[in-house]
């Protein structure tokens, strides 16, 4: 995977640069009218603390942790996977990022998994949705997201690995198709009381479109964050209230707010874009909320990645 990695640094810095030249000397302007670059506080996100680096994730088996998830069911428990090539496992961690077993998807494939998400049920029971979407080479033009029941962690897991791993229930499968295209995505969102899905594209140049995914699949709208580029995004979740979205890119992390008394979710989408200050990010791939929605954890996807949280003042 050091390859891919080498390519997809390559090619982010290079364009990075010349975009960078090009508006030199000229303003950029979003869909949403923010004027602001990673490095300007502009648009600076006041209602969160300073970011702090609360573990690392040292397991030899997650070596790009792409996507990343506090569990609604499992207390103190994170789910995270690996990029393409990881095959088809999920790995549960704590917030100091040690290990606390190892999954194998039963059903599933990873060609390139992107996102995690989760929802839990008006039974009780949480399910995690794994976004198999990433479209580097803009060869694919069909892509899954599985549903799966989340497992229970125990202490007898935690000698679990990918040789001798413990195994979910059997996935299922959504398979589906661009209505124009065969984009790049990693963010995965799943509305904690609708159930709805949303995909969010990974552009170099221009806003990110927003993908409703259902029995249809519809392009609802664009977010645009205060960055250069202002559409790369590489992860995601909305908040467990429903009334946040938190995305991530390479560098920073942005959140949106639902307006007050909004009755579509959708309205969000039109909404301003804030920053929120991360610290130091090598390749920053996953962020999500904490299950009461108080903190926000990022990740990156290098090996032996930090885990940084920010709270809510």
């Amino acid at each position: 995977m050091l390859n891919k990695n080498i390519s997809k640094n390559l090619l982010f810095v290079t364009i990075f640069c010349a975009i960078s030249a090009i508006l030199a000397n000229c303003s950029l302007i979003s869909s949403n009218n923010n004027n602001s670059s990673n490095e300007s506080a502009e648009n600076l996100n006041t209602n969160y603390s300073k970011p702090k680096v609360v573990g690392t994730i040292k397991s030899n088996e997650i070596t790009e942790s792409s996507g990343l998830v506090n569990s609604r069911c499992n207390p103190n428990v994170f789910w995270t996977h690996n990029d393409s090539g990881g095959s088809e496992f999920i790995y549960a961690i704590n917030e100091k990022g040690e290990k606390l077993g190892t999954w194998k998807v039963t059903g599933a494939k990873n060609n390139d998994w992107e996102d995690i998400a989760t929802i839990k049920d008006k039974s009780g029971k949480c399910f995690l949705y794994l976004a198999d979407t990433g479209n580097n080479s803009g060869s694919k033009s069909q892509f899954t997201i599985y549903k799966v029941a989340e497992p229970k962690v125990t202490e007898v897991d935690k000698s679990s690995s990918k040789k001798k791993p413990s195994i979910t229930e059997t996935a299922e499968e959504f398979k589906f198709k661009y209505p124009d295209g065969n984009p790049d995505a990693e963010t995965l969102l799943v509305h904690p009381l609708t159930g709805e899905i949303y995909v969010l594209t990974k552009k170099m140049l221009g806003a990110s479109e927003v993908f409703k995914i259902g029995s249809k699949i519809e392009n609802i709208g664009s977010v645009s964050v205060p960055a250069i580029p202002n559409g790369f995004l590489t992860g995601g979740e909305i908040s467990p209230d429903g009334k946040h979205v938190v995305l991530c890119d390479y560098l920073g992390g942005y959140e949106i707010d639902l307006p007050k008394g909004a009755k579509n979710f959708d309205e969000i989408w039109k909404q301003e874009v804030t920053k929120i200050d991360l610290g130091n990010r090598e390749q920053g791939e996953s962020i999500c909320y904490s299950s009461d929605g108080k903190r926000i954890y990022a990740g990156s996807e290098k090996k032996n990645s930090p885990l940084i949280r920010v709270e809510k003042k």
